[in-house]
């Protein structure tokens, strides 16, 4: 994959790295998710909640999983500035605006009936502007099983070509540049066949301090990685006006706030791209360990402080009042979208170098049978279109 040397934090060793082998990039959990549409196992009471019980006992099974990920995901989603001064908090989503493809919304009460997907984003912003303008560096999407407290994590890459819900095509953080949150959610649902309606997007500012809040992550470091994260960390410190620690040795060690900043924007050993966001999924795994070892009143102080450098479609008061059921919830497994062995890449005319799914309309049924274990899952109408066109436009650029 052609690289775009784009990076805020790169300097003259980055640019002139050296090859290297890197890791094995797999690093999937082993076990096996449970059936996709469970009824819930509690029988305790003969009684037959109403609708509006039974919504605000999702919304509260939301709510503690939550909790989780604005603690989680700070680890995950880089800005290149710090966010003072910036729009942020809760914002109340026009949902309207949002689109989810008609066939899904029937799906709901079959395949994702018991399943919440949150859109995650870390947007790629000098000025700390997290409402749009901006394009969103990195992309995930956090797919909760409500009934078992299962979540598996998957990367969106930055530079896939897809529809950006305009019918428009580029790469696809630039959903988020031109229309903020609404765009980008509805460019998820619009491509993977998904119903997202909620959204967190955070920033740098409070990144190293909520990793040392939780005392580190523990982080397993190969040689040729090393002088990368030094690189990037040293340049953070800069920004931030603070002091930094060098990794010196490799192996399975504790990282602080700003050395695991560092090994997270890692993107010039084997891999390039699609291996710093395996980085990613890997150093929030690692701090949902960390979370789940942390104290209601480390977890509190955290959330309050993380808050105001959030912008998001939840709200801080419920969030707060659920801390204390926060370890109810897991990421069992991660992997990256489009998958490995049904992408390719190259340059794509003037949108430039991209991540192609050669089939677009395969990509969503791997994509439902690893978040929903649907494996007979058929592709909206909307879904097969997008595949069409994405072949359509790429194919003659990767003859």
């Amino acid at each position: 994959m052609a690289r775009e040397y784009d990076d805020g934090y790169m300097e003259e060793e980055v640019r002139n790295k050296k090859k290297a082998s890197s890791k094995s990039s797999s690093k999937k959990s082993s076990g096996k998710k449970t059936g996709g549409n469970k009824k819930s196992g509690g029988k305790s009471s003969g009684k037959k909640l109403s609708k509006k019980e039974q919504a605000k006992r999702q919304r509260r099974r939301i709510i503690i999983f939550v909790v989780e990920i604005i603690v989680l995901v700070i680890a995950v989603f880089f800005l290149y500035g710090v966010m003072s001064g910036t729009k942020s908090g809760k914002v109340d989503l026009k949902e309207s605006d949002i689109i989810i493809n008609d066939t899904v919304k029937e799906a709901q009460e079959t395949t994702m009936k018991g399943y919440r997907n949150i859109a995650l984003f870390g947007v790629d912003s000098t000025t700390g502007a997290l409402t749009k303008n901006t394009r969103s560096d990195t992309i995930m999407i956090a797919s909760i099983n409500q009934d078992t407290g299962e979540c598996r994590l998957v990367s969106v890459y930055r530079d896939t070509y897809l529809n950006l819900s305009n019918d428009s095509y580029n790469k696809c953080n630039a959903a988020y540049a031109k229309g903020g949150p609404e765009q980008a959610i509805s460019m998820l649902n619009m491509n993977l066949d998904l119903n997202i309606t909620d959204f967190v997007t955070v920033g740098f500012a409070g990144l190293t301090d909520t990793i040392d809040a939780l005392g580190g992550v523990y982080i397993d470091v190969d040689e040729s990685e090393i002088s990368h994260l030094n690189n990037y960390q040293l340049c953070i410190a800069e920004d931030l006006k603070r002091s930094y620690t060098p990794v010196t040795s490799t192996g399975y060690q504790l990282l602080d706030g700003l050395q695991a900043t560092g090994y997270c924007r890692i993107r010039y050993t084997a891999g390039d791209d699609f291996k710093r966001a395996e980085r990613q999924r890997e150093v929030l795994s690692a701090v949902a360990d960390q979370a789940k070892k942390a104290s209601l009143t480390q977890l509190t102080e955290t959330a309050n402080a993380v808050f105001s450098e959030v912008y998001t479609s939840l709200d801080l008061s419920e969030i707060i009042e659920m801390l204390g059921n926060v370890g109810t919830y897991y990421i069992s497994e991660t992997d990256g979208f489009p998958a490995e062995d049904m992408r390719t890449t190259g340059t794509i005319g003037s949108k430039g170098s991209c991540v192609i799914p050669t089939s677009l309309e395969d990509n969503v049924k791997w994509l439902h049978e690893f978040l929903f274990e649907d494996s007979d899952y058929e592709p909206s109408a909307t879904v097969k279109e997008c595949s069409e066109q994405i072949y359509q436009d790429t194919n003659g650029y990767l003859q």
